[in-house]
């Protein structure tokens, strides 16, 4: 064994032991493991929408790469494209932002990641609801942050309330962060709860708010509305992120853009500048093309997706010992599994918690989903419905297969 070998674990700096891997990445790695040696299996695990991108959109991609707009641009992006986001949140949220109020990022994630950077100091809490999305609670702490983690209940369809928001801050709250439409659990905030949480936020100053909108345009059962729609007078202190990797099915191609009050957005391309540079020319054009271009892609696409939604809860929820409620939004089913723990497997192994439940899911009935813990919520599963209707039927018949063979 090399020298290397043997001190590599102390070369890493010591934040490395407090964070994990994505769970959903590693979810992709092990089924592309399993099907790389021939074993079938019916993946419900990534976030990431089945769809080609529209051809009007990769056709900009492809024009930007023959018109030679594959160079450097500045940090916050090109004027095309933050034209384009003006506009956006004018049509679709009723809301105004000055360019020097928007930035461009590789992906939402890296905007998220820069603004708890740039505005986080060692021991600063960052409330954050569970069910989160897995890489909120990392993020915090990659940046020095503490993650304050505030417990909701699939009773009240998994949201905060004014009340438990007050309990959560302390003097060193420095954030709120919301994902609206929630991913995994689909729940979707009204006016009225919005509302209510702007009330306890305008007490403390001190609290920013950021807000995850990427499953916007996922939204069955009411419209989407942004909280600045709600109250303006936090406007000084709400960051809104956003991308076009869901709604317009270009996740590889890596662009976000977040809206906020113009000392944070500054803050963060001053951030991107020293780490990134800045997004992809070719991407930010076809980013352009998406937000400027025909609407009815977003829309067809939702309306498929609340079919297959629809699909899903109902082939899940005739499973015995699988509770699954209707998400209101976002492209994810989270069942409530709970009524499987404790049950035995054909082979005498007690399930005794989600992980188990998600392990025998694979092994017995080759179908890929992910374990509630990974999102702060024991005792869950999340799946996902951004795929085909014979997909999910089959995965679905797979999944009540496994289920009727526990004792």
């Amino acid at each position: 064994m090399s020298t290397t070998q043997n001190f590599a674990p102390a070369y890493l700096a010591k934040r490395m032991q407090l964070i994990k891997p994505s769970a959903s990445m590693m979810a992709k790695k092990k089924v592309d493991t399993l099907r790389s040696e021939g074993k079938q299996v019916i993946d419900f695990t990534l976030g990431e929408p089945d769809l080609n991108t529209p051809a009007h959109i990769a056709q900009a991609g492809m024009d930007a790469i023959r018109n030679g707009y594959t160079k450097y641009t500045a940090t916050s992006g090109i004027k095309e494209l933050l034209l384009a986001i003006q506009a956006k949140y004018r049509r679709e949220n009723q809301l105004d932002f000055n360019l020097d109020q928007l930035v461009v990022g590789t992906g939402a994630k890296q905007l998220i990641f820069s603004a708890l950077s740039v505005t986080l100091d060692k021991d600063d809490e960052v409330i954050i609801p569970a069910p989160y999305w897995v890489s909120y609670p990392d993020m915090v702490l990659l940046n020095d942050g503490k993650p304050v983690i505030l417990e909701t209940s699939g009773d009240n369809g998994f949201k905060i309330t004014a009340e438990s928001l007050e309990a959560a801050i302390t003097d060193r709250t420095k954030w709120l962060l919301l994902n609206s439409p929630n991913n995994p659990s689909g729940s979707l905030y009204t006016e009225t709860e919005l509302g209510d949480i702007l009330d306890v936020l305008e007490r403390h100053p001190q609290v920013l708010l950021m807000i995850d909108e990427i499953y916007e345009h996922f939204s069955y059962e009411q419209d989407y509305v942004s909280p600045l729609a709600v109250d303006p007078a936090i406007r000084d202190r709400t960051l809104l992120i956003n991308g076009v990797s869901k709604a317009y099915a270009m996740t590889g191609w890596r662009i976000g853009y977040a809206a906020g009050p113009s000392f944070l957005i500054k803050a963060i391309a001053t951030l991107i500048s020293q780490t990134t540079s800045c997004a992809s020319e070719i991407s930010q054009k076809a980013a352009a093309a998406a937000l400027s271009g025909d609407q009815s892609c977003v829309r067809d696409t939702t309306a498929l997706y609340r079919t297959r939604r629809d699909t899903m809860v109902d082939l899940l929820g005739k499973v015995p010992g699988v509770t699954c409620p209707r998400p209101a939004g976002a492209f994810y089913v989270f069942p409530d599994i709970q009524g499987l723990i404790g049950k035995t497997t054909p082979q005498g192994k007690t399930l005794g918690n989600d992980l188990d439940v998600v392990h025998y899911f694979l092994d017995a009935a080759g179908v890929a989903v992910l374990d509630g813990t990974a999102y702060g919520v024991p005792g869950y599963i999340r799946l996902s419905f951004a795929t085909d209707l014979e997909t999910i039927k089959a995965g679905c018949e797979k999944l009540s297969e496994a289920c009727s063979q526990l004792k």
